[in-house]
Order: structure tokens, then C-alpha cells, then sequence
């Protein structure tokens, strides 16, 4: 499936931008090992076709890290608090960075012991979760991923925003393909889709976003909040999910939660104080292991044949990820010229 580029952007090819990504982070003195992943991550979650989580984020990664709000080189503390529990205090590190290292840490215990539960507290934007169940899958695991963030979501029935977004993933691993992942919002949409809409004055689809009179609105600029997933009617999933991890992610871990969690895009200088939690699962310890992703497979085949040929989740951005890695990934005007002002104000040549 071709998937067309929006007017006025200009194509780039995924490695140049990864070159790029890199060489900015490392001017913020960035380490360059962290460096490499984080940009490495940002530009594969564009080449899965999410931009709202992709390469448009690094300049605001870069304006936190240059105030100090988000430290460059932050030292972790990992509490292994049993046999299948652990604890990473990210000291105010850049998420992405410190949620590869949690969930890393994740399945070396669960190759050890079966199952593993990682909280992260103290931590920052981990962007796309799917990038840590997708990488725990790819080495044969079952993985959840949460994390939450601050108040950018109405609850169900309400006006204002309390909750953040607060994804869920989860994924398998599936034989002779990318695994099976779902990665969600609990919301209509994630807030970075309203951030991109303002930044390039497109509208918002309808029924996704209210205004400061707690009616619908798709002028990016008058939203105040998306809704939970689910709608006008059954918008109490989406907001009864938000809750559950929100409980999973800050309180459990020692971390704020809903509307006491420092804003991503307000404050700029204070730290975020966000929390995350992975859980792998060996499939082995359990009687279909040994021929889960066969299994998988097969149901992802079984499916295609069904009327419709329903596909499997994660398989939409794996065609994005082919026609980008062939064609360039899109980048708008406004984003574009970010990019332009970061290059010169860190020495580091521009992308386009």
C-alpha cells in the first residue's frame, strides 16, 4: 500500500537522518552510544509511519536537554528487588534512553527466571512503546510496555484534562516476520498529533479533541484536550484504561500521577518525573512455547484469508517502514526549518 506524502514535504533518506539525529545529540554531550539509540529509535518510529513519536521530537529533546531538564548523562540506579522485580531511577534521563535499558534489563531476568516486572521511575518521554516490545519479541519474548504522562486527556464525561495519553503495548513474536505488536493510546489520538497539526495548520479529525468549553473542536489551536478512546459513548474504556496504567505506572513506581505530573511542553526547565513499566514473559516456560510464533503465523495467515483479509496488528507499519526506507521519510515545512535553526545553533550540517 502506498501511503502519499503531505504537500510541501521534502523526502529524506532514513540514514541520513539517523547521521544527523546523532551528531546534534552528541553536541549536547550526549554519550555517543546513547546518542546513537535514541536517534536510531526516533528514526525508526518515523519509519513505521508514527510520526507523532518519530524524528519531529528530537528538537524538543534537544531544547530539554540543553536546559538541563533532561540530563545528557544521567546515572541510573537498577534495584534487582527480587528474582523477577526491578527498579531503574533514571535521574532525570532522556526516556527513550533509560526505557531501552529497563526493558533490556527485563529480559535478562526473564531469561533467567521465566517472568520479569521493571518499573522505571524518575524518567522522561520514552516515545513510542513499541519500541521495546517489538525489540523484546525479535528475541523470542512475550512483552507489555505502559507508561503514562501528563494532563493532555479529558476523563470520560469531563472537561478539562487530567490524564495523559497512556499507551499499552504488547507484543509476540512471530515466525519469519516483524512480531505481532499492538501499540496504543488509550486516547482518541496521541497529544504529539495535536502539537504536529499546530506546528503545520492542519485541522484535527472530528470527535477527537475539546476546547476550553469542553466542546469538540478540530482547530488544533483551540484544543485543550483529546478524548478517551471510545468516543462520546463508549469513551469510559479508553478513560478506565488511562486510570489503570496511570496506577502501574506512577504510583506503583513511586512517581506522580494525572494532573501532578510536570507538563511535557509548558514548562521546559523542570524535569518530568515519568514512570514506565515492562513486563517479558519467557515463552518457553509455558506448555505452547516452543511453537508460539509458528502459531502466530499461522493465525496471521488464517486471518488473511478471512473476508476482508484482516491483517495483524503491526503490519501496517511494517509497510510504511519499506516505502520509507525506499523513498525517504517526509519532512514538513515547519519541522524542516527546526531542523535548520538546531543545525546552525550546534554546528552540525542540516539534514536538507
Amino acid at each position: 500500500m502506498s501511503h502519499p506524502i503531505a504537500a510541501g514535504s521534502v523526502p529524506v533518506p532514513h540514514d541520513t537522518l539517523r547521521t544527523w539525529a546523532t551528531a546534534c545529540l552528541q553536541a549536547v554531550d550526549m554519550p555517543a552510544d546513547d546518542a546513537a539509540e535514541l536517534a536510531d529509535s526516533l528514526v525508526q518510529t518515523s519509519l513505521w509511519g508514527v510520526d507523532s513519536h518519530g524524528i519531529a521530537r528530537l528538537t524538543h529533546y534537544l531544547d530539554r536537554l540543553t536546559r538541563g531538564s533532561i540530563k545528557a548523562r544521567p546515572q541510573l540506579q537498577i534495584t534487582r528487588s527480587g528474582p523477577c522485580t526491578a527498579q531503574v531511577a533514571g535521574d532525570a534521563g532522556q526516556g527513550i534512553v533509560v526505557a531501552h535499558k529497563a526493558n533490556r534489563l527485563a529480559m535478562e531476568i526473564a531469561r533467567e527466571n521465566g517472568v520479569a516486572a521493571v518499573g522505571v521511575n524518575d524518567s522522561s518521554h520514552c516515545g513510542a512503546i513499541g519500541l521495546y516490545t517489538r525489540a523484546a519479541a525479535r528475541q523470542g519474548f512475550v512483552a507489555f510496555a505502559f507508561t503514562h504522562a501528563d494532563s493532555i486527556a479529558a476523563p470520560h464525561g469531563g472537561t478539562r484534562p487530567y490524564f495523559g495519553t497512556n499507551p499499552i503495548s504488547i507484543a509476540f513474536p512471530r515466525a519469519g516476520a516483524e512480531p505481532t505488536c499492538l501499540d496504543m493510546a488509550t486516547t482518541s489520538i496521541p497529544w504529539n498529533r495535536v502539537m504536529n497539526a499546530r506546528r503545520e495548520g492542519h485541522p484535527l479529525p472530528p470527535d477527537v479533541a475539546i476546547d476550553a468549553h469542553g466542546q469538540p473542536t478540530t482547530d488544533a489551536d483551540a484544543a485543550i484536550a483529546v478524548t478517551p478512546l471510545g468516543g462520546e459513548q463508549y469513551g469510559h474504556k479508553g478513560y478506565a484504561m488511562a486510570l489503570m496504567v496511570d496506577l502501574l505506572c506512577g504510583p506503583l513506581n513511586g512517581a506522580p500521577f494525572g494532573a501532578h505530573i510536570p507538563p511535557m511542553f509548558k514548562d521546559l526547565d523542570a524535569p518530568r518525573r515519568i514512570g514506565a513499566f515492562f513486563i517479558v514473559i519467557e515463552p518457553a516456560r509455558f506448555a505452547g512455547g516452543a511453537m508460539l510464533a509458528a502459531v502466530v503465523a499461522q493465525l496471521a495467515g488464517e486471518l488473511a484469508l478471512e473476508p476482508g483479509s484482516p491483517r495483524m496488528p503491526g503490519d501496517p507499519e511494517r509497510d510504511h517502514d519499506a516505502q520509507r526506507r525506499a523513498e525517504g521519510i517526509p519532512i514538513e515545512p515547519a519541522l524542516a526549518e527546526q531542523m535548520r535553526v538546531w543545525s546552525q545553533r550546534l554546528g552540525v550540517a542540516a539534514p536538507l
